[in-house]
This record gives C-alpha cells, structure tokens and sequence, in this order.
C-alpha cells in the first residue's frame, strides 16, 4: 500500500505531505484550496504525462526567468512527487519493490520512489530560449523564460520525467538516481492510479463532453465479460431475434443489476433496470446498448434520458470503480503491487442520504469484484475529494485530510495577501488536550469524542469554510446574518460557518480550530456572578463580579469582570494566531440631560442598552413596560431578560420581522470588523 506522499513545487502545492489511509482518505477544504490539485499530480506523473508552464508553483516562475537572464542552474526547479509504499518483506511482493532499494539496508518496510519533471539540460535550454529571445542592452529578453516554455512544447522539448528510489538515513531522506527506462517499468509495477473525475456530465446526448450511462455499461462489457465467441453466432442471434442479445445481456450484467439495486437509490423503487439490444450486425461485436427503465407491471419502458441525474451519476459511479478494480484484478503480467482509484466530487446530483452512504456503497461494489475474481484480499486505496458535508458526517475522523489556503513561503503574513499556497492537516494527529476547569473534567479521548460527535450531529460544514464564528446560542445565529450585512459586508464575499456552541465549550473547539489554522471569532456572553455565596447571577456592573463562563476564564485566563473589561483588542486575539474574543463591554446610555454607564452580562441586554431610544418608542418589545429613569431602566431590563418568562427565541424573531434600523451591539461589531480585517483587509477609505 501506499503510506505517504509528498509534493513540490506542483500549482498550489509549493510543499506538502499527505498520510494515506490503508482503505479511503478523503481531502476536504475550501474551494482552490489544492485538492484537485492533490490528484492531479498523480494524473500528470504516472497517466497523462503531461504538464505545462502553469503547473509550476507562483513562487517558481520567479526561479526559472531568474535562471533565464541570469544563467544559475542551481535556482532552477523541478516537480517532485515522493511516493512511499509500505512493503512486507515475508511476502512475494517485495521481490519486484526490491529494485526500489538503492543498497542493501535494514529498513524493508517502507520503501519511496521520487518522480521528478526536471530540465535535461540546463545550459541547453537556455542556449534555445536566447536564440529565440536574445538579450538586449540592458541584459533582459523581450521575454521571460516561462514564456518562452509555455509555447511551442518548449517545455515538453526540454524537460522530462526522471526516477530515484528514496531511503531514510539519520533522519534524513537520500535519493539514488535510477535508469530513466528501468525507473519506468519499475512504477508501473509498483502502482495503477485511475480516476473518477468531477466533471462527468453523466446524460443522454451523444454529442460535445457527456458520456451516455449506456457506454458505460457497454464499454464495462467489452472489457470486463464474456463476448459472443464468434461473429457468426452474433449475426444469427441479432438476424433471428434481439430478444436473444437481450437476454444474453441480462445474465452478463445479473451481478451488476443486483449491486445497483442495494445502493438504495430512492427513484428506482417503482422501476427496474433492463438492457436491450439495439444493435445491427455490422456493431454487435462492439458490445453496443442502449439502457432502458422498465415498468413490468404496465409494460412500459423509457430511455435513458428519463430518470433523474443523481441516480445516473450514481451508477456511472459504481460502474467505474468496478471496472477499473476489475481491470487491475486481471493484469496478467505483472499486476501492480496496489492501485489507487480518486473520486472526485462523488456528491453531485446526489440526495443527502445517498452522499452519506456512498463510500460504504462504493466498498460493497468493490467487494463483489473481489469476491467474483477470487481476489479478496486486494483492494484499491480510495482517496475521495469531496465539498459535501454529508459525505464527511460519514467519514471517520482520523481519515481526514484537511487542505487550508496559505501563504507562500518567505512571505510575511499580512491581511488580505493573496494565499498561493496549500497546507495539508491529518486529523489523525489531531489530540486535544484533556479537559479540567471547574468541574468540566474530560480525557484526551473524551475531548476527542466530543468534537467527532458535534461535528456528526450537527452536519458542520467547518472543513469547507473561509472562517468560522462561534456563538453563545441561538439568538447570536439568528441575527448574525443581518449583523454582518450591517457592520461588515464584506464578509458577504465569504465562506463563513457559524457553530452554536455556547460559552461553556468554545474552548473545546479552540485546540480543533489552532490545528486547522481557520481563522475564527468567538462571541460569547459575560455571564457575569456575585463573588459571594454560591456565585448567583448579578448584573455586569456589580462590584467584584466574577464569570461563570468557562471559555472567557480558560482562553484568556481571567476570573473577573473588571479583568475582563480591562482587556484591550490585542489581548482579546493574543494566545492564538487567528483568533478574537467577544464579550460584552459597557455602553454609554443617554436620555434627555442623563446618561447612565450599562453593562449587559447577556446578548438580549446588550442588544437593548445598545437600542435604547428604539426600546422607549416601542420599536423594540421585551414583553413588559419599561420605567422612566434610566437607572430604573436598566435593572427592569436586567430582571426581565434573566427571567423564566422571557423567550429568547422568540425575542430574536421580533428584531428581524421589525424595524430594521437597530445598531448592532458594539462587542459584536468589534469583533464582525476585526474578522473582516483579517479575511479582506483593512476597509478602503470612504467603506463602512
């Protein structure tokens, strides 16, 4: 099996490794976060052999118009692909890896081979790309050297792909370079990638990039089953009866029909499969179908162009992944020692409950091949890229690999840069720490356990977000949308997700979010408490108030209010890279001559002190008369939301179906502005 890769130089990935599972790993992340990418290196090295200048790193280009003005070999790059397979040396196969080993050494048991796209000759292609573009008085070409390759095959005409095997020694990995030809046959001995590609345009017309279910069907029996043995049989068949062929495809594709039938596809309950000849003589050695669905109670058959999208890419889907196991299973000659299938965006078209069970089902289909060549312990590695929360709520943890944009490297970290590059996580390392405050007393595998089962229960799209926010409770997720379009739209233009976790668990997360370096906001809520007795609820104001809220004391190691409103912007974000904390600080209330200082312990108080004026004409309603007095005021507004009969959800819904021209609190605003800054920079002048 393969156990490791590691990339260079290849688009996004500037420099990567990735961990891979003995069965499925699944990449998830934002949008150009470089999982196509991650596959695509594969494609490129080992079936297209095909690159071009634009799959060299941003940072490489620089590199390589450096070498063509000023000639320095050593700064010019190379694609690299380390490939790390897991070899047991008891077994038959370790024979044909052997060759991968540059000396006889102690470690058998993980072996790599390094596949470089390199120049052949420096000197050379530099002596072309002068000829064609001589310098002038000031030393430079009228074009850079990437210009110069990206025409013509001049890439192609001067690069080319070379082979090493790798050892570890003293830490340190050592490459021995092998025989271009011999280093060839040797991977291909060693590995067979195939690919299930995202752009599938799985319907009926024959015409531009879509492929027909029917040719799928018809391309597996070509490859995969029994064919007429002679012309003469298929001619007399076709010319006496179609019904014959079609009763021939029917027993062919018997164990096919039963696979499909328990992927559990909701529109196939009240309609069966059937394939049909529909073939001339001059084509039925072609293995041509059409593929039809039958109603068998009425008679009734329908082509192919009739059922729904998702339940012909699900098929289509199958179909591939039991054809190319299948073809791997009959190598005859020297089979390679593992195969590799990649599944990219298997979610589209599908319903939800089909995304959570395709890679189960995608294994069942797998099986049945195995189980029908005899071959039951050879079984591909599936890497499935996927956008899809429902695939990821059915994925083990530990096989996650998370992809996150960054910055190149020898870049300094500024707000708005543009992110080139990728960093590739494995929740596997992932180890929370164990949990002891206040009475929350969880162990590393309980911490653990906890955050897998949020994550599945809540269907969280985190792996795919931009950044993240997390809120004290529902009220905060109801009216942040409306918040951020207030105070911070350019947020708008990105991928947020918002986890209603409350204050006692945001440090929970906080390990989870560091680890996968996602940018995110806490907002939560002061909670304030007397110091005295056994800490009831008080209001903010009161002197030497403590917080009962665990995240605030745990993140920022802090007990008590007047702490906690000490703390500047700097501190509310120290203790992580990409993190701020939210809490209520006090607003200056004015009414008439009087002004009074009011400090919220909740979200409902903040909102109200914050929304005065709109509170005394009744454009607000907290579901009781407010006094006069603005000291009176606020101790009737802080009885009020603490109080059993107060509905908080009910309040949140009356701020969105009313008037529209409330302010947004200023903790919230704070921190909305601050996650603004660090997405898309600081605001243009004149911008809100």
């Amino acid at each position: 099996m393969i156990k490791r890769v590691a990339v260079r130089n290849f688009r996004r990935l500037e420099e990567i490794s990735i961990d891979l599972e003995a069965k499925e790993t699944v990449f998830v992340g934002p949008n150009n976060s470089g999982k196509t990418s991650a596959t695509a290196i594969f494609r490129s090295f080992l079936a297209d052999r095909i690159f071009s200048i634009h799959d060299f790193s941003v940072s490489k280009i620089k590199d390589i118009d450096g070498f063509g003005d000023a000639g320095n070999g050593k700064n010019l790059p190379a694609i690299e692909l380390d490939i790390w397979f897991a070899i047991d040396p008891d077994k038959i196969e370790f024979g044909r890896a052997f060759g991968l080993l540059p000396n006889l050494t102690d470690n058998f048991e993980e072996l790599g081979v390094r596949l470089s796209y390199k120049s052949k000759d420096p000197e050379k292609l530099r002596d072309a790309y002068l000829s064609a573009y001589p310098q002038g008085d000031g030393g430079k070409s009228t074009k850079r050297l990437s210009e110069f390759l990206s025409q013509d095959n001049n890439l192609g005409r001067h690069f080319e792909t070379t082979y090493a095997s790798l050892e570890k020694k003293d830490g340190e990995i050592v490459a021995m370079s092998l025989d271009q030809r011999e280093g060839k046959a040797l991977l291909q001995t060693l590995i067979r990638v195939d690919f299930v590609d995202a752009q599938r345009n799985v319907n009926d017309d024959e015409g531009g990039r879509s492929n027909r279910l029917s040719n799928a069907f018809a391309s597996f029996y070509r490859k995969n089953l029994e064919q007429t043995d002679a012309a003469a049989e298929a001619h007399q068949v076709i010319d006496e009866n179609n019904k014959q062929l079609t009763e021939h495809y029917e027993k062919q594709f018997d164990g096919l029909m039963v696979m499909i039938k328990g992927l559990g596809v909701p529109s196939i309950n009240d309609r069966q499969l059937q394939i049909v000849s529909s073939l001339s003589p001059e084509t039925a050695l072609r293995g041509s179908t059409d593929l039809l669905y039958v109603d068998s109670d009425r008679d009734h058959k329908l082509p192919e162009l009739y059922n729904g999208l998702g339940f012909k890419n699900l098929i289509y889907m199958a179909i591939q992944a039991r054809h190319f196991h299948s073809q791997w299973l009959r190598t005859a000659e020297n089979r390679p020692l593992c195969q590799m299938i990649f599944i990219e965006e298997p979610e589209v078209h599908l319903h939800a409950q089909v995304q959570q069970t395709f890679i189960s089902n995608i294994w069942k289909v797998i099986s049945q091949s195995a189980r029908i060549e005899k071959e039951n312990s050879l079984y591909p590695q599936l890497v499935v890229t996927t956008h899809s929360s429902h695939v990821l709520e059915a994925t083990e943890f530990g096989k996650i690999r998370y992809f996150r944009r960054c910055l190149l490297k020898g870049e300094v970290t500024e707000s708005a840069k543009i992110l080139n590059a990728t960093q590739v996580h494995s929740l596997r390392d992932f180890k929370p720490k164990p949990v002891d405050i206040e009475g929350q007393k969880a162990s590393e595998e309980q911490a653990l356990e906890f955050l897998k089962r949020y994550l599945r229960l809540t269907h969280c799209d985190l792996f795919f977000a931009d950044a993240a926010i997390l809120v004290e409770g529902s009220v905060e997720k109801l009216l942040l949308p409306e918040m951020i379009d207030k105070c911070a739209s350019r947020l708008g233009q990105s991928y947020l997700t918002i986890l209603e976790i409350g204050g006692a668990y945001a440090h929970r997360f906080d390990e989870l979010m560091k680890f996968l370096c996602i940018p995110y906001l806490i907002i939560t809520d002061l909670d304030s408490v007397s110091k005295a007795g056994n800490h009831a609820t008080c209001r903010g104001d009161k002197a030497e108030a403590l917080t009962s809220n665990a995240s605030l004391k745990k993140l920022l190691h802090v007990t008590t209010v007047a702490e906690l409103q000490a703390l500047d912007a700097p501190k509310k974000s120290a203790g992580a890279p990409a993190r701020y904390i939210s809490f209520q600080t006090a607003v200056l209330v004015s009414e008439g001559e009087a002004n009074q200082s009011m400090l919220a312990r909740t979200i409902e108080e903040a909102f109200a002190y914050q929304n005065f004026s709109m509170l005394r004409a009744k454009k607000i309603d907290l579901g009781k008369p407010i006094p006069q007095g603005l000291a009176e005021a606020y101790e009737a507004i802080y009885q009020r939301i603490k109080s059993d009969q107060f509905k908080k959800t009910d309040f949140a819904m009356s701020i969105l179906a009313g008037d529209s021209s409330w302010a947004v609190p200023s903790y919230i605003k704070e921190g909305l502005t601050w996650l603004e800054t660090k997405l898309h920079g600081p605001a243009e002048m004149g911008m809100e």
